[in-house]
């Protein structure tokens, strides 16, 4: 099977028209590469024109994908490395966390806590289920290793550390055949003095050493000793990917500097941020070669990298449609991710990943086991299941014709007619409907129903998932979904956005063109990002000479982050005076065990003034999440964070002039398509042929080259200025 023909089919002119001037020689290039579980996706911005690109992806090495996808695309159009600037982002690392596909590696810590990680914390998010199983650690018990040490809390070295003791570890893990080793002792963060002593005699065994001081150095140990050993297990499965990438004759030579200093051609990755940083600075930060590049650009941080690109690049286009209250619904192949913005992109700094908590700063994203190669199961009881297992690009979904014997989402799809066999990725690719048609009956027959109601409660099933993990972020949150516009992407998004925005009562859907690579161009709009944090745990005061006090420690400790910020944005190519400093503070009340992140000044120092309006910001803040607030209470200060931003050039967006509302010109048959168990006449479209004004009545499908839109028959759609397919109940 021939995924793409030697022709340039990926070019679609305009996929979001930017009205710059198309020079007659190419200048400055950018992409934008996503690699996720079954595609690997590529948007190529050059001269004003926007192309575009898929292959499919490949498991086993992710890297070949992107070089093969990013070589092809640059072949199609004629453009050369020169002047190229790359993001890359991509789902390597989640992946190894939730497939299990990581590192054999060690954890050696305190003595006596070696047991930290299974016994984890008390919360319990299955509190009734009597069959529960909880995910085993990444380091069993035989590779946990205690060594007599002790710093307190207040950074003092109680225990130092024999020397016997560290032969004796030394020579224990050097026959344990390990790729990595996590280093997390209490209070590390505090004085790092012993994980940097056990970290030096390591070198030898010439192992990656992950460092709870340099990871993550901040308060709770439970976080900061899983987030630490997470980074250790996917640490080398992403030195591999990099060194494939940057090793590769395509992008060998990047990230070198010209005299003034600028990088003439770079290749960056995508952060969970939604920032990114220079993959050379990257690479060094995992080998630890300097302490200047070690710790803020951990490997960890790129763990939901692809899905971060996708939420900036569908709040960007939303933005500029005119909605800033949006859900941002993301399906592809393998998961879905959803993310709420209310007037702006939601951030954490912590999220739980296959029952693993991870703390660094990240977009605010939740994601399930849905997308459209999952697999629809019979269980012992004979109930229709749907995911979490995928089918992925190999085999990949029956349809697809290699060799898969699942019936999958997007199976069900194709047999209801919702799917053109003829038009998938834009006439690229043929779909098998006579093999599919055939699995799906097996599976009716197992389930006792119709193959008609099988295919149907398929899909069903899995809209159910991705309407549950939507209210987890909304209705669980306290927000209604009807203020709140629905943002569909991915490949299979537009398959399901308005069957899921009537479940959920939201009146509007907005669909982005060529929506199935949106991740891959939200990352031509990605800044250079870097967070920086340190634990303090001090107390507010509102007045006097304890206030004054507090107000010099916190210019201070910002002080000092700022200067780290500064030092370390210079290897990206920005000067003191070009990055964007933003201040925040995780704020609790005494005795709490969480905290709320609150903006901090804006100025470069803090003021006696400022502290009051902390404190009322973070009161109104707790009202806010939780229904009240005690202004009575004493207040604490966890946490200082920075965040130093560089920006880059972006596409801009513009609109267009609005056509008529007649679509006949992007009219290519009809068909019968099965809505709610009937066969209705159906009017196919062609996305690429579709202009600004012109207007569609359900039942309809739009069809283009990485994704397909389903109008239902209770729906209506209108293309407005910006190309964007909005969709709305008749």
């Amino acid at each position: 099977m021939q995924l793409i023909p030697d022709e340039p089919q990926s070019h679609q002119k305009p996929i979001f028209d930017n009205g710059e001037n198309r020079a007659e020689t190419p200048t400055v290039k950018n992409i934008g590469v996503d690699t996720g579980g079954t595609f690997t996706d590529i948007v190529l911005r050059m001269n004003g024109d926007l192309f575009t690109h898929k292959v499919l992806s490949t498991p086993q090495n992710p890297a070949l994908a992107v070089i093969q996808g990013v070589s092809e695309i640059l072949r199609m159009h004629g453009a050369d490395t020169e002047r190229l600037d790359i993001v890359h982002g991509s789902t390597v690392a989640t992946n190894a966390l939730l497939e299990r596909r990581g590192a054999r590696i060690a954890l050696v810590t305190t003595k006596d806590f070696e047991d930290i990680l299974e016994i984890g914390r008390q919360a319990r998010p299955n509190l009734y289920d009597f069959f529960v199983e909880r995910p085993a650690p990444l380091v069993p018990a035989d590779r946990r290793f205690g060594i007599s040490e002790r710093t307190l809390h207040t950074g003092e070295i109680q225990t130092e550390i024999e020397s016997s003791d560290l032969e004796a570890l030394v020579s224990k893990l050097a026959t344990l055949e390990l790729d990595a080793i996590a280093v997390c002792f209490l209070f590390a963060y505090v004085n790092p003095q012993n994980e940097q002593i056990v970290a030096k005699h390591l070198a030898r065994l010439d192992i990656p050493v992950s460092c709870s001081h340099e990871v993550l150095p901040e308060y709770r140990e439970y976080a900061r000793f899983s987030t630490t050993v997470a980074n250790a297990y996917i640490r080398p499965t992403l030195e591999r990917h990099l060194s494939t990438l940057t090793d590769s004759d395509l992008l060998r030579g990047f990230n070198e500097t010209v005299p003034q200093g600028k990088i003439k051609k770079s290749f960056r990755l995508m952060l969970s941020n939604g920032g990114c940083i220079s993959a050379e600075i990257f690479q060094r930060s995992l080998q630890a070669e300097n302490l200047l590049y070690r710790g803020e650009s951990a490997g960890i941080r790129t763990v939901l990298s692809g899905p971060a690109g996708g939420v900036i690049g569908a709040y960007q286009v939303a933005k500029t449609a005119g909605y800033d209250q949006i859900i941002t619904f993301d399906m592809g192949g393998t998961s879905t991710d959803v993310s709420l913005c209310n007037g702006g992109i939601s951030l954490t700094t912590e999220s739980t990943i296959s029952g693993l908590p991870i703390k660094v700063p990240l977009i605010d994203i939740h994601t399930v086991g849905a997308g459209g190669g999952s697999i629809a199961t019979v269980d012992a009881g004979g109930a229709l299941r749907v995911g979490p297992e995928s089918a992925g690009a190999d085999p990949g979904p029956i349809c697809y014709g290699n060799n898969g014997e699942d019936v999958t989402v997007t199976d069900a799809n194709l047999y209801l007619g919702r799917i053109a066999a003829t038009q998938f990725l834009g006439g690229a690719m043929s779909l098998d409907s006579d093999k599919t048609l055939t699995h799906i009956e097996e599976l009716a027959k197992r389930l006792g129903v119709p193959p008609m109601q099988a295919a149907d409660g398929i899909l069903k099933v899995a809209n159910a998932a991705m309407e549950r993990a939507i209210k987890v972020i909304s209705v669980e949150r306290g927000f209604d979904t009807r203020d709140f516009t629905l943002v569909s992407f991915g490949g299979a998004g537009g398959l399901h956005a308005a069957f899921m925005a009537e479940n959920l009562g939201i009146e509007t859907v907005l669909i982005p063109p060529n929506g199935g690579l949106l991740s891959a161009y939200g990352m031509l709009f990605a800044d250079v990002v870097k967070d920086y944090s340190q634990t303090v745990l001090w107390q507010f005061e509102k007045s006097g000479e304890d206030s004054r006090s507090l107000v010099k420690a916190l210019n201070t400790g910002f002080g000092t982050l700022s200067t780290r910020a500064e030092n370390e944005m210079k290897f990206e190519g920005f000067a003191p005076h070009e990055l964007k400093i933003d201040r925040s503070l995780d704020m609790r009340y005494e005795g709490q065990s969480y905290e709320l992140n609150i903006p901090c000044f804006t100025m470069e120092h803090a003021s006696s003034t400022e502290i009051e309006t902390l404190i009322e910001r973070f009161h109104a803040a707790h009202e806010l999440r939780f229904g009240y607030a005690r202004n009575d209470a004493p207040v604490e200060v966890v946490n200082l964070r920075l965040t130093a931003t560089g920006e880059t050039d972006k596409p801009p967006i513009q609109s267009v002039s609005l056509a008529d509302t007649d679509a006949s010109e992007a009219f290519t048959a009809q068909n019968p398509v099965i809505f709610e168990g009937e066969a209705l006449p159906t009017d196919f479209y062609r996305r690429e042929a579709l202009r600004p004004g012109n207007q569609i009545a359900g039942p309809a499908i739009v069809t283009e080259f990485s994704a397909t839109t389903v109008i239902p028959p209770n729906f209506s759609a209108v293309v407005d200025a910006y190309q964007n397919l909005i969709l709305a109940k008749k």
